[in-house]
């Protein structure tokens, strides 16, 4: 073996050796009246828990762990299922955590991790806050019926309310202030109670930072990945809630649209009520847009006669693009476009993929949506003919 060769290989060594110390984080402390008992390390996922490490308490009510993580980690330290407690480490830290075997929960002390006392400070508030709430509870289950219940009830449910908005307010605060902390995750998934199906955070505004934070400095967290999802879900159902609200607001299943057409002149989506109508968004860059054109030529040769016109809405910001594509695919019906992808219209028909299309009635009602090929003539032959 030449010295080069092995000079690489003790190279190769020292730094493998020096990147794994760097990712390995060490959690130790005392648990008092614990002394001989076993205490377990395990991983929290977004679904299931991974026990990673247990370890004997000595006579001095001491333990340690040694692991390795390369992003902030959710842990919980337990002596039980019911006796907990949960910290968020990351690589390279050494956390201390002090408690007592009778509550783990209720009075510990960790530092050396600013994560972890973060992920604490989120817990014993909510859990003073659960614990006033539980307290109201009682009294009114206990004076209900009594002849000064309808007295005192207004008094309790006005402190109840602002138990619970001091909880949101407090949780709101801490992830406006900390969108880059992983402990924002815990933030953001709080309940009030095990049964509620209610986060603690209403502010999807607040949840949308956070979950773009945390996404751009730690995609490969599952518990990232969870809350981002969620968050397209939730952002999803805003838009979706936004729409079904407009439609009752304005006293029709179809919101209006205008928009200029190629010759820059506004068309509106209601000019042509009376008349069966294919609203359909779409770009002459996309190409699955430009393959489903052909399709709608020949429905629309095949049904014109008939009562049946389409509404063709571009999200297009190129105006040559546009207007050459309607010209090579010879389409002969209303197209428009604002050529700045014409959000609005997109937004509150709650579009989300091109091609995209709704079936409405004489009336503007919503008959069907995203229709392609043979279901798109079956649905117009039975509306037609």
């Amino acid at each position: 073996m030449t010295y080069r060769v092995l000079y690489f290989l003790i190279a190769t060594v020292f730094i493998l050796g020096s990147c794994s110390k760097d990712n390995e984080f060490t959690i130790r402390g005392t648990i008092t009246h614990a002394e001989g008992e076993t205490v377990y390390l395990e991983e929290l996922l977004t679904s299931s828990r991974k026990q990673v490490g247990e370890a004997k308490i000595n006579k001095k009510g001491e333990f340690e762990f040694k692991g390795v993580t390369g992003i902030p980690t959710f842990y919980l330290l337990k002596l039980s299922d019911e006796n907990f407690v949960t910290l968020l480490v990351d690589s390279a830290e050494t956390v201390t955590v002090e408690a007592d075997a009778a509550n783990l929960y209720s009075e510990y002390k960790v530092i050396g991790s600013l994560s972890s006392e973060q992920v604490r400070d989120l817990d014993v508030k909510l859990k003073q806050t659960r614990q006033k709430l539980d307290s109201l509870q009682s009294l009114h289950d206990l004076y209900n019926g009594n002849p000064d219940y309808d007295d005192v009830r207004p008094k309790w449910s006005a402190e109840y309310e602002r138990i619970v908005e001091e909880q949101v307010t407090f949780s709101t605060d801490f992830v406006r202030e900390n969108p880059f902390s992983m402990a924002s995750v815990l933030a953001l998934y709080q309940k009030f109670s095990t049964t509620d199906q209610n986060y603690v955070i209403r502010d999807l505004q607040v949840m949308k930072t956070a979950a773009s934070a945390l996404n751009s400095i730690y995609p490969q967290s599952e518990q990232v990945q969870a809350l981002y999802n969620n968050t397209l879900q939730f952002v999803r159902q805003q838009q979706a809630a936004k729409m079904q609200q407009f439609i009752q607001e304005q006293g029709e299943n179809s919101p209006d649209i205008v928009l200029p057409n190629p010759d820059g002149k506004d068309l509106a989506l209601s000019s042509l009520r009376g008349k069966v109508v294919l609203l359909q968004f779409w770009a002459a860059v996309n190409r699955d847009s430009r393959i489903q054109n052909p399709v709608l030529v020949d429905a629309y040769k095949k049904y014109k006669r008939k009562g049946f016109e389409i509404y063709q809405v571009s999200v297009n910001q190129n105006r040559i693009e546009w207007v050459d594509a309607i010209d090579k695919d010879k389409l002969t019906w209303a197209n428009v476009g604002d050529m700045e992808g014409s959000v609005d219209a997109s937004r509150v028909y709650n579009v989300q993929s091109i091609p995209f299309n709704y079936l409405l009635d004489k009336e503007g009602v919503i008959i069907a949506k995203n229709l392609t090929g043979p279901a798109l003539d079956k649905a117009l032959a039975a509306v037609l003919n």
